[in-house]
């Protein structure tokens, strides 16, 4: 069978075209995936939306209805920095659905990844970061409160702390939470993960994957997780806009598969989302974005998953 690659058409909703957060990279995500020859349209799964009562898992029940409803407060508004509108409140619970669906595929396959996903800023009562849900919260509550797994680790490598998945999961100790990120760099204030890893500015492949290498080898074998939830942020290349890190195509491939080879060679289930990536050249950064989808594949060939 084909690795398992969660989209939908939802993900990439009409949007103001010179807004900072390049909306569209989702759906030229998906056509550079289906134009490299990596997958099919037909092939992708389409995951339904996540309902509310699971979205409530992670997230206040109130913030959830204000957000549906298009009444944040222009606070939240604020912290947010995206507008408001229909189609991006239904591609937001839409996605939040597709990172479910692509947990769900990894624990029955082994392996899956997402092409959208990692929204690790939204906090329980409101949005932040371009973040509005946390599926990475919502899906370790899920996951461990319907009994699927007793133990999962967040392995967040975006170039920005995870610090809404951080304090939503701070009383939840079955939720190991990770954060590899740019010291100096969003949010400024940082939450408590149950590890954190700042990296100085400028940081370049080898340093970098050290890092990498030597966390995994430390932290799978001391925690053991029923499942790895890895955000694959591209914030950390050099050519980002929005990241103060180095590192090349050649050294965020081999990032994803070392996180990916790490956990398989453990027998530890892992699903990726694409996190953080920033260009003003979209296409670029959806080939960026599909370097994990192309070390996925890769990785799923060699290990006999499936």
């Amino acid at each position: 069978m084909p690795l398992p690659l969660i989209y939908h058409e939802d993900y990439s909703p009409e949007f103001p075209a010179d807004h900072r957060f390049p909306m569209d990279k989702f759906r030229l995500l998906r056509d550079h995936l289906v134009d490299s020859g990596l997958t099919r349209d037909t092939d992708l799964l389409r995951p339904d939306l996540c309902p509310p009562e699971i979205l409530a898992l992670a997230h206040d029940p109130a913030y959830i209805e204000r957000y549906m409803g298009g009444e944040l407060s222009r606070e939240d508004q604020r912290r947010l920095g995206l507008p408001w509108s229909e189609a991006l409140a239904r591609r937001t619970v839409r996605a939040v659905g597709g990172s479910l669906l692509a947990a769900e595929q990894a624990l029955e396959h082994g392996l899956a990844c997402h092409l959208a996903g990692g929204t690790h800023h939204a906090h329980y009562d409101h949005p932040a970061g371009f973040c509005i849900f946390n599926d990475l919260a919502v899906i370790s509550h899920y996951l461990l409160e319907s009994g699927r797994v007793n133990r999962v680790l967040i392995f967040d490598c975006d170039v920005h702390q995870g610090d809404g998945t951080a304090r939503i999961l701070h009383n939840t100790p079955e939720a190991v939470t990770v954060s590899l990120h740019c010291e100096k760099n969003f949010p400024a204030r940082k939450a408590e993960s149950d590890w954190d890893i700042p990296l100085p500015m400028g940081m370049g492949d080898a340093d970098y994957l050290k890092v990498v290498d030597d966390a995994l080898n430390y932290l799978l074998p001391l925690y053991q997780p029923d499942l790895v939830l890895y955000d694959a942020g591209v914030d950390v290349h050099k050519d980002d806009a929005l990241g103060y890190l180095k590192l090349t195509d050649e050294g965020v491939a081999a990032r994803d598969e070392s996180v990916m080879r790490h956990c398989l060679g453990r027998d530890i289930p892992v699903v990726g989302v694409i996190g953080g990536g920033y260009s003003k050249d979209r296409k670029a950064l959806a080939r960026r974005h599909g370097i994990l989808h192309h070390s996925a594949q890769r990785v799923w060939q060699s290990s006999g998953c499936h």
